[in-house]
């Protein structure tokens, strides 16, 4: 006689088959993310494996390396995702520094391809940038930004004084309205719950 569990193994199968066949590949996207100053050594270290991830593998702007000396100087944000409330994978990073007396600038604005349909991820970390910069004194805020994204800048009350070339492909220099950007303490940490932007279903 057979055992019994065997006269329901086809069911188990089928019910296998159906599980598997719903479930989705693409890549799992959280609902929370938190943006703020790295305080960690793994969020140090996310934020320096994300730009070399983006400007050295993905865009190829840098050979094997992304970091200058301005890293040694410069305030490091990011914005991690969160798994049960708490922050879990950078996937976010911008730096700021103070180029000369009351004149700060920001650089290095990444988010991992994973991310960037949110939208929002790299809205904020320009705000928290600006912001930030902004409670130390910040007179001026400049960024040396891409091409292609000095419209999404421009959206977010930024200026363009000149295009240029830089590191072989066209930037504009740009500058923060300051006005749009209140002044924060460095302890700030802003929660983001950013809804994704429709995608077309086939």
């Amino acid at each position: 006689m057979w055992p019994v569990w065997r006269l329901f193994l086809p069911f188990g199968v089928r019910i296998m088959t159906a599980i598997l066949e719903g479930v989705d590949d693409r890549p799992f996207i959280p609902t929370e993310y938190v943006v703020r100053l790295v305080r960690t050594p793994w969020e140090r270290a996310g934020y320096h494996a994300l730009r070399r991830d983006v400007f050295c593998t993905e865009q190829q702007v840098f050979a094997d390396d992304d970091r200058d000396a301005i890293d040694a100087v410069a305030i490091p944000i990011i914005a991690a995702c969160c798994m049960a409330g708490m922050p879990d994978r950078v996937v976010g990073a911008v730096r700021i520094h103070e180029a000369e007396p009351g004149v700060w600038r920001g650089s290095r604005l990444a988010v991992h391809e994973d991310h960037r349909r949110l939208g929002r991820i790299g809205a904020e970390l320009i705000r928290m940038a600006v912001s930030t910069a902004h409670g130390l004194g910040a007179t001026r805020f400049l960024a040396q930004v891409q091409e292609q994204n000095v419209l999404f800048f421009r959206r977010l009350h930024w200026k363009s004084l000149g295009a240029m070339t830089l590191h072989g492909l066209p930037h504009h220099d740009m500058q923060a309205d300051l006005s749009r950007y209140p002044a924060h303490g460095l302890d700030q940490t802003w929660l983001l719950r950013p809804q994704p932007r429709n995608r077309q279903v086939a």
